[in-house]
């Protein structure tokens, strides 16, 4: 007996220079010139986007701002409204439930759509994507980019191929075509390590991988082996997470300047510590792990983590495990930016309920 497999219809949609956009339309005389989005220079601050016109001076996110204004003088730079781009985000994701519930964000300017049975009863997948971005521009004024594809992975990678305003189409027939020339750094669960790793082994884009038996994959990198074999043949069966459960909640900063003062950086963990009891409250979480970060004047970073047998959620307890954590950590070494998180959260309802069990 044959049985009949369903192809799915996955979009990527991805908001084009989303923060920068947004600032250009908000002030029209700063369309067609280079806007950079991100903090102060002589703070250390850094990038967070930037438009098309910075970019083609070589401006990239996560660039320290004071590199990013050496590169590009006459850039226009701004702080940045991310209470107007969370409005905009929301006013987007309407768009996109008027086609699917079937909606995993990534981000706040990029999500998958599952459009293989849309609530439109469009068959095409590509005329879905083209009227999505119609309605977004309609209803925002910005362009987004769209990749359709049969699987997450496919469809992100097409996402970016014609950037901005574009949409790409990657099908069964020419998947094998497309996945040949992806860089290795841009299959899925490859990190910077993992990505040098396979580099010094002489695999550079999808052909080199596709020279590779599984086992032989398998043998060489461990777990990710069998899954880069799969992916470079575009095989995957990645659901869309409908729901994206906040996995940690922290704050951290890059200071002004380097410093070993303990009473400086004890302060900057109480101001983190109020600010993750205020989250965790506010959304009626628990937490029993925390985890301190520390990054010196050498760029080199460290972290240490503990994990409690009981939930908190109090600043004062917060602090207190924050200062123990430091206490071990520190040395003499300038410090540049301090971090700190909480992870593995539980609601605070559900605590209690275990609690009454016993």
């Amino acid at each position: 007996m044959q049985v009949e497999v369903l192809m799915r219809k996955i979009l990527h949609v991805d908001m084009d220079a989303f923060f920068a956009s947004v600032e250009q339309r908000e002030h029209p005389e700063w369309r067609g010139k280079p806007v950079i989005v991100g903090g102060k220079p002589n703070e250390r601050g850094v990038v967070s986007t930037c438009s098309y016109e910075a970019r083609a001076f070589g401006v990239r996110s996560a660039m320290p701002t004071a590199k990013a204004m050496k590169l590009c003088p006459k850039a226009i730079l701004t702080p940045g409204n991310y209470s107007l781009y969370k409005e905009i985000s929301s006013q987007v994701r309407e768009v996109f439930k008027s086609f699917t519930n079937m909606i995993e964000p990534l981000s706040i300017d990029e999500a998958y759509l599952d459009v293989t049975n849309n609530s439109r009863g469009i068959a095409s997948a590509t005329l879905v994507a083209h009227l999505i971005q119609k309605e977004v521009y309609e209803k925002t004024g910005l362009t987004c980019s769209v990749g359709v594809s049969f699987n997450k992975f496919l469809a992100k990678m097409a996402s970016g191929y014609q950037k901005p305003s574009g949409i790409t189409v990657i099908t069964p027939e020419n998947a094998q075509e497309f996945i040949r020339t992806i860089p290795i750094g841009d299959f899925y669960g490859v990190g910077k390590v993992s990505a040098e790793k396979l580099r010094r082994a002489g695999i550079q884009t999808g052909e080199d991988l596709l020279q590779l038996s599984k086992a032989e994959l398998e043998s060489r990198f461990g777990n990710l082996g069998p899954r880069l074999y799969a992916q470079v043949r575009g095989i995957s069966n990645d659901q869309l997470t409908l729901y994206r459960e906040r996995k940690s909640i922290g704050s951290e900063r890059t200071l002004i300047k380097d410093t070993t003062d303990h009473g400086i950086l004890s302060k900057y963990l109480e101001k983190f510590s109020l600010e993750i009891a205020s989250m965790l409250q506010k959304r009626a979480l628990a937490s029993r792990t925390i985890s301190l970060k520390l990054r010196d004047s050498n760029f080199n970073t460290t972290s240490k983590s503990v994990t409690l047998r009981d939930y908190f959620n109090k600043k004062e307890e917060i602090f207190q495990l924050a200062l123990q954590l430091f206490e071990e950590m520190m040395d003499e070494k300038p410090i540049r930016l301090i971090g700190l998180s909480v992870s593995h959260l539980e609601k605070t309802d559900k605590i209690y309920k275990q609690l009454k069990l016993f």
